[in-house]
């Protein structure tokens, strides 16, 4: 199976890319729980853009971190089930707040509830630890100390998480920073250097230690800095 490169520079899979994987690579079969939170992320995600506002979030986001998560517990040798898969595939649906209001009024018994009917509370469970909360459930005189408060208290969720939520925690940042790179003056690339500075590149060398997410997450962050340091320089020639 090979990943198509979107746009030259950013990583995209189709559906069919990681059915592939699964059959193929992980050697699972691709089940009725599995289709059943694919539909789901469609529901949700469909004709969402990313922060280029053209590439479609399903394919260079959803898709992409799923087979990063499958390939990571294949070249690990941990085990791997249709938990982890599904998991992964939902990791992001918690996050949609309009899609999710949307799925409230349809469903009178709310979104949570059917949530768990409908995958279980393992996979519910790993979609509220990874979903950002509200800002306004945080104290602080100011938005910004409002906004560390509730990047201090995420990392103390991770830093207790799971396995598996890690594992899906790391693909997704990994993800969201190399697509961040090529997007160079987004306001999110000086929030993705400081926290990888903070906390992401250390999370990777906490027992239990992921290598793989070390190099990789190192790698994209030196990008990011070079790409913010050339920034930082060309505002500086335009005032000068």
């Amino acid at each position: 199976m090979n990943l198509r490169i979107y746009n030259m520079e950013i990583q995209y899979a189709s559906k069919n890319d990681l059915i592939s994987v699964i059959e193929n690579e992980a050697k699972m079969k691709v089940d009725g729980f599995v289709e059943e939170a694919m539909s789901t992320a469609e529901e949700i995600h469909s004709r969402v853009k990313r922060e280029d506002g053209k590439s479609p979030f399903l394919e260079t986001h959803i898709w992409p971190v799923t087979i990063d998560v499958i390939k990571h517990y294949l070249s690990s040798n941990k085990l791997l089930t249709t938990l982890q898969i599904v998991s992964s595939i939902l990791h992001d649906v918690m996050e949609d707040d309009e899609k999710i209001l949307d799925m409230y009024a349809a469903k009178s018994y709310g979104f949570d509830a059917y949530f768990v009917h409908r995958f279980g509370d393992y996979v519910y469970n790993v979609a509220t630890t990874l979903k950002v909360k509200p800002l306004s459930l945080f104290e602080g005189k100011t938005e910004q100390e409002c906004q560390e408060e509730r990047f201090r208290q995420y990392c103390n969720t991770l830093s207790k998480s799971a396995y598996d939520v890690r594992v899906i925690k790391l693909a997704d940042r990994l993800n969201n920073m190399k697509f961040i790179s090529k997007v160079p003056y987004h306001e999110k690339v000086k929030r993705y250097i400081r926290e990888a500075e903070d906390f992401y590149i250390a999370f990777t060398l906490a027992p239990p230690r992921m290598d793989d997410f070390y190099t990789k997450i190192r790698q994209v962050y030196d990008e990011l800095r070079n790409l913010s340091e050339k920034k930082d320089e060309i505002v500086l020639e335009s005032t000068n």
